[in-house]
């Protein structure tokens, strides 16, 4: 591949990097009017204060490996986070505070607390999922369905490979 393309392909990570924030997905929501208040939004606004940002990654971690028919725990969070274990209990701790999280026991080791979404997690959660698909949609809009099915092919393609190269994949 050409040092172009991987430097533009880098370039545009950082761009989505730094805009793919709550704040920033809400102020464009608001912008095209997609942002409008779904059932839940007040709550899903700040769910946790300045941490929000973190508390979103917590959540969606959770919600991986729970689709994956997986567990999580603090040291999951750390390992999917890519942050130390004294940050990760930090954060799982704030967002247990807030009442998106609660932690149980681990069926096949007591030492460990298992974590899962609560009701109100679940629903923060579901409105974080509808204000990034919309900021997507916005995003894509004008693509043929072809492009669209490409792009999101390749897309899937790279994730994987970055993934593997990061040692988390197969």
């Amino acid at each position: 591949m050409s040092e172009d393309a991987v430097g533009a392909i880098e370039r545009a990570m950082v761009t989505l990097r730094r805009s793919w924030t709550r704040r920033s997905l809400q102020r464009r929501g608001a912008r095209s009017g997609a942002g409008a208040a779904a059932p839940g939004a007040e709550e899903a606004a700040a769910p946790v204060g300045g941490a929000e940002a973190a508390a979103f990654q917590v959540l969606d971690a959770i919600e991986g490996a729970t689709e994956d028919g997986g567990l999580m725990t603090v040291n999951g969070v750390a390992d999917a986070l890519g942050v130390d274990q004294p940050r990760a209990s930090r954060l799982v701790a704030r967002v247990v505070e807030a009442g998106l999280v609660r932690r149980g026991a681990d069926p096949w080791d007591g030492r460990r607390s298992v974590l899962t979404l609560t009701g109100r997690g679940t629903r923060v959660l579901a409105e974080a999922h509808r204000t990034r698909r919309a900021a997507v949609e916005a995003a894509l809009a004008g693509w043929s369905a072809r492009d669209r099915a490409t792009f999101a092919r390749l897309l899937d393609a790279y994730v994987t490979g970055w993934e593997r190269a990061a040692g988390r994949a197969d």
